[in-house]
């Protein structure tokens, strides 16, 4: 199992990147986006209009045709999670059996709850699911600079494989067969993330900040184990390290909607993840009597039903209690 053909599906900013990891591997990629002119720049700047600045490595070609990816061995999905049924439902006619398809956003599907790879797994019977997860920014992925992921299929000759053949000097993917801990950790981060902004944007203070991840670490935890996570998935980067990671900075769509949303401005949550996860991450949590009292209070305030105000008192007032 060499890879030596991937495929990239979606040329956003974190396709981009994706590409040109396989590429700085080794590996020959094929890079799809649906949108004409964003591969008629591509193919003339080499660059990706979403990472101005940061060439696309040669051996990486643009294309607007689907069924250019049929010769793949493996197929990186960087789509929006909500997105991930459209792309692979457009992708089944045009895919081999046998055939890694890596899904690389974070998230659970709307309406049906359904992690990426369940959705991989109903989309396309004949592939093998797999996910990639971790504390990556596209920017800094696409430049080279040094990042570690966690790469998980259920098969792990197949996740080593896949891990050999992406990684390089800088970039460091860890295989594991943990699939559920890999993707409940990338899903619920993100929610997080939010009120991690919320604390920078009501401006909090640093020990308030320390107390929401640590605490939000807690709550990820208690979902993860009531879904069947590994305690040293969650405990790992695909994790704690996203955690920490998109709890901390502004490069975080998650972390920036929830600073908007501190400092009382309307933002624009369509690009954040976690915006969209946070819903059924609680119906899901209530479901299974976990309490997630950070996560409630977010998906509290981006329906409507809590101000950020409310959701910072309904917080600090809760009970006393042993850690």
């Amino acid at each position: 199992m060499s890879f030596a053909r991937i495929a990239v599906i979606g040329a956003g900013a974190w396709g981009a990147a994706l590409a040109n990891v396989a590429a700085r591997a080794g590996r020959d990629v094929t890079l799809w986006a649906r949108d004409a002119a964003a591969v008629a720049a591509m193919t003339a700047t080499r660059e990706s209009p979403r990472l101005p600045g940061v060439r696309l490595d040669d051996r990486v070609a643009a294309t607007g045709a689907i069924a250019d990816v049929t010769h793949a061995q493996a197929v990186l999905l960087a789509v929006p999670a909500q997105e991930l049924r459209v792309a692979t439902t457009a992708l089944a006619p045009h895919l081999r059996k046998d055939v890694p398809v890596v899904a690389c956003a974070k998230g659970i599907e709307r309406g049906t709850r359904k992690f990426m790879t369940e959705v991989i797994r109903e989309a396309l019977p004949r592939a093998v699911p797999a996910i990639l997860s971790g504390p990556s920014f596209a920017l800094d992925v696409a430049r080279g600079l040094p990042t570690a992921v966690t790469l998980g299929c259920a098969d792990e000759a197949i996740a080593a494989a896949l891990a050999h053949a992406l990684g390089s000097s800088t970039f460091r993917p860890y295989h594991a067969t943990d699939v559920r801990g890999i993707e409940v950790g990338g899903a619920a981060k993100n929610v997080l993330a939010i009120a991690a902004g919320i604390v920078q944007g009501r401006r909090l203070g640093a020990s308030a900040s320390a107390a929401l991840i640590t605490r939000g670490f807690a709550e990820l935890t208690r979902f993860g184990r009531a879904f069947g996570a590994r305690p040293e998935t969650l405990t790992g980067l695909s994790g704690l390290g996203d955690l920490v990671l998109t709890c901390s900075s502004p490069q975080s769509r998650n972390f920036s909607l929830g600073v908007a949303l501190g400092e009382g401005h309307a933002p624009e949550a369509k690009l954040a993840e976690g915006a969209f996860t946070a819903t059924v991450l609680t119906e899901m949590a209530r479901e299974q009597s976990v309490d997630m009292p950070i996560a409630f209070a977010v998906t509290a305030v981006l329906d409507g039903q809590l101000s950020v105000d409310g959701a910072i008192e309904s917080l600090l007032t809760r009970p006393f209690r042993a850690e």
